[in-house]
């Protein structure tokens, strides 16, 4: 499937990973963010240099689960994903 269809399952929210990525139990997924604001914790506040427990908004994101097991915020589709054909939900 393509990036479009991708793009669409994850607004439904579905997991997708392509089945030419090597890394196994890697997937995408979307992050709806915070509109209305959550709290800071201390690692948030210490890097954006405010105070612990400030409220801040963050807008919706597609992120990743790596290979290690851990999120990767911000994830950015290459061309190569962009193109790609195999995409599927997981």
């Amino acid at each position: 499937m393509t990036f479009s269809w991708a793009l669409e399952q994850l607004k439904a929210g579905e997991h997708l990973a392509r089945k030419g990525w090597n890394g196994k139990g890697m997937f995408i997924f979307l992050m709806n963010g915070y509109p209305e604001g959550i709290t800071a914790n201390a690692a948030t506040a210490k890097a954006l240099r405010i105070s612990e427990g400030q409220v801040i908004r963050t807008t919706p994101y597609i992120a990743m689960m790596n290979a290690q097991g851990a999120i990767v915020t911000g994830w950015l589709a290459s061309q190569t994903d962009l193109l790609a054909d195999d995409w599927e939900v997981v």
